[in-house]
């Protein structure tokens, strides 16, 4: 009797969402209702849910949070929620703390932002396949290519003191060399580059091994981390290789619910793309 070669079953993934209710800019954004296509509101939490809920190839999507608010809200509309502590400094403390609320054989912990509801479901597909063919990475995320017209809009915002976005530098291996909210790397006004400009914009998405979020939550906060507000600093301070997958810019404008300024627009898109 032949037999069959076996065949390596993938590595099971999972979405967690972290939300939190403080925030300094916008208190209770999760709770925050925002307008689908119907005028019908939802909160921005189930929102999120929902988006990560689109995403092909995940087990399950959880949400993380430490407010009771936020969590009867998502149990409301049938989201698994892991009630996490109130300490954590950041998303992927968040994300590290809902590890024991995970099924023991989940290998790949998505962090999808709880405020960004626009995320297109294929740069989460493109991040959990790079992590299925290269079981040795730790950490991966998301950068896009800036256009020109991306470029100036970040440019200019750094010349009036406004933080448009986070760039990331990579090596050959595309692994992170740094990420700012500074535009990295330079361009000396006028260069022929600005055409083209070579700089990656950074998108607040991450893939995790369970072992990289263990060992990120008995690291300390590093000054670097704390002086550009950028939690993925802390792997590359600790000698944890993050990954950076670039994938084609979206087909829309992936705006987060950063102030409440932002829930027109977001709006208009949601209406755009017939959501309900």
């Amino acid at each position: 009797m032949t037999r069959q070669p076996q065949t390596a079953m993938p590595s099971i993934a999972v979405i967690v969402i972290p939300a939190r209710y403080q925030s300094t800019r916008f208190p209770g954004k999760p709770l925050a209702a925002i307008h689908g296509v119907s005028g019908g509101p939802k909160p921005l939490i189930q929102r999120s849910f929902e988006a990560a809920r689109s995403v092909k190839g995940v087990a399950a999507v959880h949400v993380a949070t430490d407010d009771a608010r936020i969590a009867d809200a998502a149990a409301g509309f049938g989201a698994p929620v892991i009630l996490t502590p109130l300490s954590c400094a950041n998303g992927t403390e968040r994300v590290a703390a809902a590890l024991p609320g995970l099924p023991a054989d989940v290998d790949i912990i998505v962090n999808f932002q709880g405020d960004a509801l626009l995320t297109p479901p294929a740069l989460v597909e493109a991040l959990i396949a790079h992590m299925r063919a290269d079981p040795d990475c730790q950490v991966a995320t998301v950068a896009v290519r800036c256009s020109a017209s991306a470029y100036r809009h970040l440019v200019d915002d750094q010349a009036a003191g406004r933080v448009g976005g986070t760039t990331a530098v990579v090596n050959a291996r595309s692994e992170a060399m740094y990420f700012s909210k500074r535009v990295l790397p330079y361009l000396a006004p006028g260069a022929v580059e600005e055409a083209d400009p070579p700089v990656l914009m950074h998108l607040g998405l991450y893939a995790y091994r369970r072992a990289a979020l263990i060992a990120y939550a008995a690291m300390p906060a590093t000054r670097i981390e704390q002086y550009e507000g950028l939690e993925q600093l802390r792997f590359l301070h600790g000698s944890i290789p993050v990954a950076v997958v670039q994938c084609d810019p979206p087909a829309w404008d992936a705006i987060e619910l950063n102030n409440p300024s932002d829930l027109d627009p977001i709006e208009a898109i949601l209406a755009a793309r017939s959501i309900e």
